[in-house]
């Protein structure tokens, strides 16, 4: 069923037949008609995480200090005038609303037509607001956040039946350097007032507002640039200057590195660095001076390595070893090619991996250059030809209860193939 034509010609009817479709589906019956893939899946995941389909569960919102104290740290402060530039006019005029939500799914603004504001209240979708998806089921804010793409939620596709009046639409913003969830952008409003591109016009504007971060992004490196440069021209050996978050800006001595991994806390002094060794970390005016002093880049000792996939939007990659211990949030696709490391410890060429992640082999330059920037952080505890961990390396994977919540958004033939339901006791 098409149902973005159907809400566009008769909002009415298609009402009806979702409503009808969800309560089949609920009743372990056969619907009139098959829910649409996206949301059938995450219909899944409510039941098996107990969301309650007819009650809300309203967690408590968060406090107007605490609102605010993330609006000041959220990246997506920098690309509000996007969103607002690209949705709120067109939402205003169409009684929508614009949401957009933290990382972990916090509504943080709310912005749009006052009467549909108000609508909102009554749904507790407020400011500080939790809407990941499983904690009020099925929306435009929680379900593109755990897929990691733009999905529009239609009446009664959204699990909790007091939802079943809205049409939302959300698109995930994303880091461009490395995919990390920064937050979702959502248009919502009363579903007699769909339009069947309003899902493009959203995702169009988040691919703008990432453009703006990725500018921003290259604007600073140059800045410090500017500042590293006198300062490495006045240095021997190995040395690179890197922003906050690793990224390089400058080297000098040594083969450049598009990014270094640091640990969350970073202080001047002697650190141990993967990749890098024994460094001395000096602060610079917006980065770090990174002086390598180890000619040894390998780890020191054995290496614990811990890959955590309980949590969907939270993947990360803890190493512990001789040398300290640091922990790396990892992106979807970097989340994917770790856990198939981990499942094939004698390890993967590039065709298998692209085999595994694309279900075609001859995919191998995407592969590589992705497994190239994961070598970027693990260093020596990666091997390659075939990719690999290192054999001395303890290798643990922290999965969810339920297989199928396995890396939900993933459509790699190899992870599908893992997530079997677990057998009945």
């Amino acid at each position: 069923m098409d149902v973005t034509h159907l809400a566009a010609v008769d909002s009415t009817r298609a009402a009806r037949v979702l409503s009808q479709v969800r309560s089949a589906r609920l009743a372990g019956q056969p619907a009139p008609v098959a829910p649409r893939p996206v949301i059938e899946r995450s219909w899944g995941r409510m039941l098996r995480s107990g969301v309650d389909p007819d009650h809300d569960v309203r967690a408590d919102p968060l406090s107007r200090e605490e609102v605010q104290r993330r609006r000041e740290t959220s990246v997506l402060r920098h690309v509000l005038p996007v969103l607002r530039e690209g949705l709120l006019a067109a939402a205003d005029v169409a009684h929508h609303i614009m949401v957009v939500a933290d990382e972990d799914g916090r509504v943080l603004w709310r912005e749009g037509s006052p009467p549909v504001l108000r609508k909102a209240d009554g749904l507790g979708f407020e400011l500080g607001a939790d809407w990941r998806e499983d904690v009020v089921g099925t929306n435009g804010l929680g379900t593109p956040a755990v897929v990691r793409r733009p999905v529009q939620v239609f009446a009664s596709e959204h699990f909790v039946r007091s939802q079943a009046g809205w049409t939302c639409a959300g698109a995930p913003l994303t880091d461009p350097r490395d995919g990390r969830l920064l937050g979702v952008v959502d248009v919502s409003g009363p579903l007699e007032t769909m339009h069947p591109a309003t899902l493009s016009w959203v995702g169009s504007v988040a691919k703008l507002a990432e453009a703006r971060l990725r500018e921003m992004h290259t604007e600073s490196l140059e800045r410090l640039r500017a500042v590293a440069a006198p300062v490495l021209a006045r240095l021997g050996g190995r040395a690179l200057v890197v922003d906050p978050d690793g990224w390089t800006a400058a080297v000098s001595g040594m083969p450049y590195a598009r990014r270094v991994a640091l640990p969350k806390s970073l202080s001047a002094g002697p650190r141990w660095l993967p990749a890098l060794g024994l460094c001395s970390v000096e602060p610079l005016a917006g980065g770090w001076l990174l002086r390598v002093t180890d000619d040894e880049p390998g780890p020191r000792g054995p290496a614990r390595i811990v890959l955590d996939l309980r949590q969907a939007r939270h993947w990360s990659v803890e190493v512990v070893g001789g040398a300290g211990s640091w922990t790396r949030e990892l992106s979807p696709r970097h989340a994917e090619l770790l856990y198939l490391l981990a499942v094939h410890r004698s390890g993967r060429s590039a065709s298998g991996l692209a085999g595994d992640v694309f279900g075609d082999p001859a995919r191998t330059v995407t592969v590589r250059a992705e497994m190239s920037r994961v070598r970027r952080y693990l260093g020596a505890f990666l091997e390659h030809r075939p990719y690999r961990f290192a054999e001395a390396a303890e290798v643990e994977v922290l999965l969810p209860d339920d297989p199928r919540d396995l890396l939900p958004h993933s459509t790699a033939p190899a992870v599908s193939g893992q997530r079997r339901p677990a057998a009945a006791p």
